[in-house]
């Protein structure tokens, strides 16, 4: 998705530089007010941690330390969710948030620029890291296990994780959920050659068919012109990229200039990830698991679309599930909704994960 993030930035910093930036420090310092932690038995700590022989950054909020955990596995590669605090602060309040910037990806890319990623991102080496951080986040925080929370191609990584180590989490929480089942349903392909054609794009229509349908068979250049195709044919998932992505990005507290630039330099540098997951299969890989799943969909979401993830939920087994449609979104539903987003997670999920049914479930 990096092609058409970095050409909507480059349009958004065309306008009048002098109030464009008057603007911004208005916001950005509304947004710092917003992001303060006071409660007593709050944590807010936001900082570089040794993860993988790298330092990679992790921030751990909440208003109470006593609230469940809910550590979040962004998307991409390379798609870092550290622009978005002012967004979900409300989810703060009912569970303490740890967010982490993936080698290759954000913060954590603009710290430590492509030398200080120890080597190329692969899909190996960034489960290894994700398995390191939670089992830093449970000593961090004093929990045996915490909420599982994968957005997007995180979700890859999360449904083997929370199929591998159900001993580690009180349940899984899928958005914009991925399905991967080498290569067999094209919807989503198919969908986007749809709307190209009918908007008269016969070159790019033609781009994309030369590719095939397969992504196993898409070098990462490839799966990235793909995802610029799908996501800029789609009105309201070009809307949300402006105004959720580039807009939580551009007023973020966190982010400078320089760090913006960054992060996009870290998508292209995390774009071979996707490589290493050439003819997964999670139907293959199993459809059982021993925690609550829950997936929590938008339902206009035209690059994980909603019926495919509501298959693949049909199929699996666990002590407790439960799927809904964030209506009106299309990827990025949790962001672009963060409202409904919570009230899905107070109603479904923290009921479980507070209640100890999840451990007993397991257990």
């Amino acid at each position: 998705m990096l092609g058409i993030i970095a050409a909507t930035a480059a349009a958004a910093l065309a306008a009048p530089v002098a109030g464009l930036f008057a603007h911004r420090a208005v916001r950005r310092s509304a947004h710092a007010r917003l992001m303060r932690i006071d409660a007593p038995n709050g944590i807010d700590e936001q900082g570089f941690v040794r993860i993988g022989g790298i330092d990679q950054w992790i921030s751990v909020r909440g208003e109470d330390r006593a609230n469940p955990v809910l550590l979040e596995v962004h998307g991409g590669p390379g798609a870092a969710n550290s622009p978005y605090g002012a967004r979900t602060r409300a989810w703060e309040e009912h569970f303490t948030l740890v967010r982490w910037d993936m080698r290759g990806a954000g913060l954590t890319f603009a710290h430590g620029g492509p030398a200080g990623q120890g080597g190329e991102p692969s899909f190996e080496r960034l489960y290894a890291d994700a398995l390191e951080v939670v089992h830093h986040v449970r000593e961090r925080l004093g929990t045996d296990r915490v909420v599982l929370m994968p957005s997007s191609f995180g979700t890859v990584f999360g449904l083997r994780l929370a199929r591998n180590h159900p001993e580690l989490f009180s349940a899984y929480v899928g958005t914009d959920q991925n399905v991967l089942d080498a290569g067999r349903d094209t919807s989503a392909y198919d969908a986007t050659l749809e709307r190209l054609r009918a908007a008269g794009k016969a070159k790019d229509a033609a781009g994309l068919e030369a590719m095939g349908s397969d992504p196993n068979r898409w070098t990462s250049a490839q799966r990235s012109a793909y995802d610029k195709l799908c996501t800029g044919s789609d009105p309201l998932t070009l809307d949300t990229v402006k105004k959720v992505v580039l807009g939580s990005m551009w007023l973020s507290p966190l982010y400078s200039p320089g760090r913006i630039a960054a992060y996009f330099k870290g998508q292209a540098f995390s774009e071979p990830v996707t490589v290493g997951t050439h003819g997964f299969d999670d139907r293959a890989d199993g459809t059982r698991f021993e925690v609550p799943f829950f997936v929590f969909q938008g339902a206009l979401d035209v690059i994980t679309p909603a019926a495919r993830a509501k298959a693949y939920f049909d199929e699996v087994e666990a002590p407790v599930k439960a799927f809904a449609l964030i209506e009106d979104a299309s990827h990025f539903a949790a962001l672009h909704r963060p409202d409904r987003f919570l009230e899905l997670l107070l109603a479904h999920v923290r009921p479980v994960v507070a209640g100890g049914r999840a451990a007993s479930a397991a257990g």
